[in-house]
C-alpha cells in the first residue's frame, strides 16, 4: 500500500478556502481511503502546518491515476495561489520500519 500525505500552511483567513479546494480531490476514484483534516496544533516542537492530506493507494500506479484525474488539476488550480507552503511524501507500507532497529 501507498500512504500519500501532504502538509499545507495558509494564511489564517485563507485556511477554509484551502481546505475547500482540497476537498474536491475526495471525489477522485482510485484510493481506498482519502481525508483532508485540520491539524489540531498539539506537537511540542512546531504547529505551522494547518491542513493535512492523507490518502491510501493500492499502489503507485493508483497513485499516478488519482493525480491523473481531472479533479487533481481543477484543485491545484484553486489551491496553488492561496496556500503558503506545500510539503509532501509517499512510502510503501510494505517497505515501512514498524519496529526498533535498535
Amino acid at each position: 500500500m501507498i500512504r500519500h500525505i501532504v502538509f499545507f500552511t495558509a494564511s489564517e483567513d485563507k485556511v477554509e478556502e484551502v481546505r475547500r479546494g482540497l476537498s474536491l480531490l475526495t471525489e477522485i476514484p482510485h484510493a481506498q481511503k482519502f481525508e483532508v483534516g485540520a491539524s489540531v496544533k498539539r506537537d511540542l516542537f512546531g504547529n505551522e502546518v494547518d491542513l493535512v492530506v492523507y490518502g491510501e493507494f493500492e499502489s503507485l500506479e493508483a497513485l499516478d491515476a488519482f493525480k491523473a484525474h481531472p479533479h487533481y488539476q481543477a484543485s491545484i488550480d484553486m489551491v496553488r495561489p492561496i496556500r503558503e507552503m506545500r510539503m509532501a511524501a509517499d512510502f510503501d507500507t510494505d517497505e515501512a520500519t514498524t519496529r526498533s532497529l535498535i
